[in-house]
Order: structure tokens, then C-alpha cells, then sequence
């Protein structure tokens, strides 16, 4: 199993439970690990061949810049719901989290698996 990757990719959006949070925007942080099988991207150089990652993180931010979800949970099952379903990724795991939301921290937040973990 290949993974592509994107790391760290930073997004505004509405989240949180607290009222103060629901009238801010907040930056999350999102990891996110992709199933792929590259052999064919490789052998013909041609994205069209590949996991478009840049398509991808375009679709990714415009979700979450667009929601207003209380809980990183649900944001991170939603964002992995459209991967998988929009992408045809097979599995993929993602890491969400929001810097600064618990004093002495860098960060707070939630890794998933979800999918079918290819073999071989």
C-alpha cells in the first residue's frame, strides 16, 4: 500500500461549543494519510493517472472553511466521509486538531482511521 499525503494544511472555520467560539473563526489543522497505489501515476507522469492531492486540499478547505460543526469529531468524520466518497480513496487516516484550545498545549484534537486498509 502507497500513502499520499497532505501535512498540516491549516483552515478558518467556525468551531467550537462555547458561545464566544460559534461568533469567531478559528485555524484547525488537518494531517491527512491516503491509501493510493501510485504504480500507474509513476509510470505515466500524468495526474490524471495519480491521487490529486491539490484537487483534494481545494475540496477539503472549501468544506471546512464553509462549516460551523461544534466538535472537531464531527468534523473529521465529515471531512473523512468526503474523501473517501468523492476521491474513491479506499482508506485513509486523518488527524484534526485546533492549536491553542487548551491552555499549555500546542494542540487538542482526533485521529481516525477510516476505509479499508489495502494489503500488499
Amino acid at each position: 500500500m502507497d500513502i499520499v499525503y497532505i501535512n498540516d494544511l491549516k483552515v478558518d472555520t467556525v468551531i467550537g461549543i462555547f458561545d464566544w467560539e460559534r461568533r469567531i473563526r478559528q485555524t484547525v489543522s488537518l494531517d491527512l494519510e491516503m491509501a493510493a497505489d501510485i504504480r500507474k501515476g509513476a509510470a505515466s507522469d500524468h495526474i490524471d493517472d495519480a491521487l490529486d492531492y491539490k484537487a483534494i486540499g481545494k475540496r477539503v478547505i472549501a468544506f471546512i472553511e464553509g462549516s460551523e460543526f461544534q466538535l472537531v469529531e464531527t468534523l473529521a468524520e465529515k471531512v473523512a466521509q468526503l474523501v473517501l466518497s468523492e476521491f474513491q480513496v479506499p482508506w485513509l487516516k486523518l488527524r484534526l486538531s485546533k492549536p491553542g484550545a487548551l491552555r499549555g498545549s500546542r494542540d487538542v484534537g482526533v485521529i481516525i482511521e477510516r476505509g479499508e486498509r489495502p494489503h500488499g
